[in-house]
């Protein structure tokens, strides 16, 4: 099954951007009557007849729609401190999307190593791992924000800093109750100063480890979505 990106459909029909058309006639030689899967991002799934081929806008008629393909009742949210190499922050990317994540935002912290992400840049990886991982749900990247303006601001759900200095802290797998609204604070590679957590837990935020071994920005990311997706895992 290969899967396509649209920003939208009109009607029964739609029409593949210049990259996806190009991909679709140039790399797979998909001819006209050619069956397609493609999701807006948004939770629809939608089946596919190649009516027009063209390297610079294929036209698609629809033929079925799926509505909340792979929908979760939980949402996943990671705010996390970019990592000074920006492959490695783009490899947790990719990877939290094929496991599953909801919302990613990049944390400014006090030994940050880097301030400025390419939001747009990053937006394609998430696309591109969407589309990779079969899912139908795009995750959202937030433009970086100031630990304490993000730590001050309203959630709903649990609220986690991944944190283990004290070697006190409560496993993430024990602390996280199933099927609830998650948001998990991932700090840089020199971890987040005391200030900060003391900030985190004044603001309802509970320190959790990640397991015994000390990881990597990246690694404890991925990590964290890992384990909140397989508590939720039925």
């Amino acid at each position: 099954m290969q899967l396509f990106y649209i920003d939208s459909v009109h009607g029964n029909a739609c029409v593949l951007s210049e990259e996806e058309s190009w991909h679709c006639t140039r790399v797979l030689r998909l001819g006209e009557g050619a069956q397609v899967f493609l999701t807006d991002g948004l939770g629809n799934m939608y089946e596919g007849r190649m009516t027009k081929v063209h390297h610079k806008g294929c036209l698609v008629e629809i033929v079925k729609t799926t509505a909340n393909y792979g929908k979760r009742e939980w949402q996943l949210q990671v705010a996390i401190a970019p990592t000074k190499s920006i492959d490695k922050f783009e490899w947790f990317l990719e990877k939290s999307t094929e496991i599953g994540i909801s919302l990613i935002t990049p944390l400014l912290c006090e030994h940050g190593e880097r301030e400025i992400v390419k939001i747009h840049r990053l937006g394609k990886i998430l696309v591109s791992a969407m589309k990779q991982s079969l899912k139908a749900y795009l995750p959202q990247i937030e433009e970086p924000v100031k630990f304490r303006e993000f730590v001050a601001d309203t959630f709903s759900g649990q609220k986690f800093i991944a944190y283990c200095e004290t070697g006190k802290e409560e496993a993430l797998q024990k602390a996280y109750r199933p099927h609830s609204d998650v948001r998990i604070l991932i700090g840089p590679e020199g971890d987040f100063s005391p200030a900060e957590v003391e900030f985190a837990v004044s603001n309802g935020y509970l320190p959790v480890n990640l397991g015994e071994s000390r990881l990597r920005t990246e690694t404890a990311g991925i990590v964290a979505c890992h384990t909140i997706n397989l508590l939720n895992y039925n």
